[in-house]
């Protein structure tokens, strides 16, 4: 394994201005910031080494097109620290000295001189990058005071170069994003963008039911693959460093064969087979409906506010039930109320917007405040022809929703089924890649979690779940008041602490934080998850 070495400057010698980080969001820009520039830093300057295994790597956990809060950079007023990995030159068991001398005495320095002093660094690209990520965050608080889902700027760019790059897409085939006048809003931003302006116009997406429509291939699921992502802000260039979503929001999608514990799906799912309970259900091997069912009411119940689906990735008889299919199947036949006929309800009386793509069925028509059409890449408001449509095609089938949505109850985990021992070990916690969390025995699989990042944000729920059984579950609190208290320990004293072993003067290991609905996610999906009430 590589040995784990912080590197830390004086800020006498580093001189990294206090002006550029005067409150948190800047504070983990800059930070964001440096740790890249240790990476270009570690990239120029290392060179192959003899050696078997990891040999002569030098790294830092420095994130990809997202700007997250981390642990691989720590700046404060007497100090700035990088937190690296390096692989000391071995052949087997022994090291190779010469080597080693080369690593520690001449690369390392080299990295610290072009990366963590002010002087070498772009000083220009810094600020621009902290105001651009400070922008983002100012418009994302300002968007319930709009009464905006999202808001995507003109001028961005959503299609990605390919399915395995998340860079965005170059040259002639990269369609700049315009929005239609009637959509158009504006904010007022505090860091003017490159081009000197203060002002940025965009597509404002109202709250409420959005659908997004469109032929195949012409930017339906581009458009919302950009939302969901835009949760977190993004660095320049990216294309979407404009785009902001609702930080509330949760990516929903069906995920046949997960485990399902004493959650509430009346509200979609009542009258099964076998008298099965539906209103504190269980499941092992959850079907695409009922584990669909089951994502959105766990959503909800930690506090999601805005929905985002794609028809791709749902259970159709979720989704719908046309009026053939009613005429076919009674309803006293089907235990399925379709979501088309609670989506209204979710809003009006839950405050749950929903934003879907949906190019299959135009029964969302009756339903929906607003329908984008996007049309090579370019959304258009076709909201008064999908109105004259409905008037003029009324729709056949029956509205299926029995009885009205009831208040959504907190769960209340038991500590004792978070089993984090494996073998002699009290504490055993890894990963396998971004998709698996190894928590005791269990493997936690996160492979169905869309807004989930990378490695470290993975690493840290693993961890954030241990530190909630240790330090705040105790058998009285809701998931969501766990989940709120973990927020506000993460607000207050970072992400160091999560490693159960750290101790101050130590490098913690590489997190980057996580939103607390991948951490709900991670423990709804845990096969040993216990829940003593609804």
């Amino acid at each position: 394994q590589p040995s784990k070495i912080r590197i830390r400057v004086s800020q006498s010698i580093a001189k990294i201005p206090n002006d550029l980080w005067p409150n948190a969001i800047r504070k983990i820009a800059v930070e964001d910031f440096i740790a890249r520039e240790v990476r270009i830093a570690i990239k120029k300057t290392v060179t192959p080494k003899k050696g078997t295994g990891k040999s002569g790597l030098i790294y830092i956990d420095a994130g990809g097109q997202e700007v997250l809060e981390r642990t691989a950079v720590v700046i404060t007023k007497d100090w700035i620290e990088a937190r690296i990995q390096v692989g000391l030159p071995a052949n087997g068991r022994t090291i190779l000295g010469f080597e080693a001398i080369e690593i520690l005495c001449n690369e390392i320095p080299i990295i610290v001189e072009q990366s963590l002093k002010w002087k070498n660094i772009d000083q220009i690209d810094c600020t621009h990058f902290v105001e651009c990520v400070e922008n983002q965050a100012l418009i994302r608080r300002q968007l319930g005071d709009e009464n905006l889902s999202a808001f995507v700027a003109n001028g961005s760019i959503l299609p990605r170069a390919s399915g395995v790059s998340d860079k965005p897409l170059t040259g002639n085939n990269a369609v700049v994003f315009q929005s239609p006048k009637t959509f158009e809003t504006s904010f007022e931003l505090k860091n003017p963008i490159s081009d000197g302006k203060t002002i940025i116009h965009g597509m404002g997406i109202p709250k409420g039911i959005t659908l997004i429509v469109g032929g195949g291939y012409h930017g339906k699921s581009t458009l919302l693959k950009a939302l969901e992502k835009c949760v977190y802000p993004h660095i320049p260039g990216d294309g979407r460093e404009y785009v902001i979503t609702n930080p509330d929001a949760v990516k929903i999608r069906a995920e046949d064969g997960r485990r399902i514990e004493k959650v509430n799906i009346d509200p979609f799912i009542t009258n099964l087979p076998q008298s099965i309970n539906t209103d504190s259900f269980c499941s092992e091997d959850a079907s695409g409906s009922t584990s669909q069912a089951a994502n959105i009411m766990e959503a909800i119940e930690v506090g999601c506010n805005l929905l985002l689906l794609d028809e791709d990735t749902s259970a159709t008889n979720f989704m719908v039930r046309d009026a053939r299919m009613q005429k076919l199947v009674h309803k006293d036949q089907e235990p399925i109320t379709p979501f088309l006929d609670r989506v209204q309800e979710l809003y009006e009386d839950q405050e749950v917007s929903t934003i879907l793509v949906m190019g299959g069925s135009g029964d969302y028509f009756d339903v929906a405040n607003t329908v984008i059409k996007m049309q090579e890449y370019l959304p258009h408001n076709v909201g008064d022809e999908t109105r004259e449509i409905v008037k003029d095609h009324p729709t056949q089938r029956q509205v299926e929703s029995p009885k009205p949505m009831e208040q959504i109850l907190g769960r209340i985990p038991i500590s004792s089924s978070f089993d984090s021992s494996r073998g002699r070990k009290q504490v055993k916690i890894d990963i396998q890649g971004q998709d698996k969390i190894i928590y005791g025995t269990e493997m936690i699989d996160l492979r169905f979690v869309d807004q989930l990042l990378e490695t470290s944000q993975t690493r840290a729920i693993g961890h954030a779940i241990y530190f909630a059984t240790q330090s705040i579950m105790s058998e009285s609190e809701s998931l969501e008041e766990i989940l709120n208290c973990l927020d506000d320990y993460f607000n207050k004293n970072g992400l160091d602490s999560l490693d159960p072993f750290y101790q101050k003067e130590k490098h913690p290991g590489n997190f980057s934080r996580p939103r607390k609905y991948e951490i709900a996610a991670a423990i709804n999906r845990m096969r040993s998850l216990k829940i003593l009430k609804n």
